[in-house]
């Protein structure tokens, strides 16, 4: 399988997701506004630690976390909101180097992709991609 053709199973799988996730009564395993709760919480579930902060003062509250299954691997997903978006963060462990976010549409959903310390994450939203890049530069 080629590169491309793995990127775009890939962000099928990330999409599905996150609409799976709006289908349900709630997107979280984890309610909590606190990182100092939903980071620990992944202790033990997933092989890494994501980043999770409170960004409530800057317009994207933390609501909590779940875990997903991404590409038959068991990934960790925090959920903020943007007003009446929801977003959600997908995370898992990665050997690749760090790289600079990148913005891509598929359906009408915005994901933007970076890889920071070891974790890939990929925003998934409905949001604005410029503001999706906001939420990205934050974390």
């Amino acid at each position: 399988m080629t590169g491309s053709a793995r990127d775009t199973l890939l962000a099928r799988d990330l999409l599905s997701a996150h609409l799976r996730s709006l289908q349900q009564e709630s997107p979280i395993q984890v309610a909590s506004s606190d990182a100092h709760t939903v980071k620990p919480w992944f202790a033990g579930k997933v092989d890494f630690s994501p980043e999770v902060r409170d960004l409530a003062a800057q317009g994207y509250p933390l609501l909590g976390g779940r875990l997903d299954t991404i590409a038959g691997r068991r990934v960790g997903a925090l959920v903020y909101k943007r007003r009446l978006h929801l977003i959600n963060i997908f995370a898992w462990a990665s050997d690749a180097p760090d790289t600079a976010p990148t913005l891509t549409m598929r359906n009408g959903y915005n994901l933007l992709s970076w890889i920071r310390g070891g974790v890939v994450y990929t925003a998934v939203s409905d949001l604005d991609g410029d503001e999706l890049k906001h939420l990205a530069e934050m974390l």
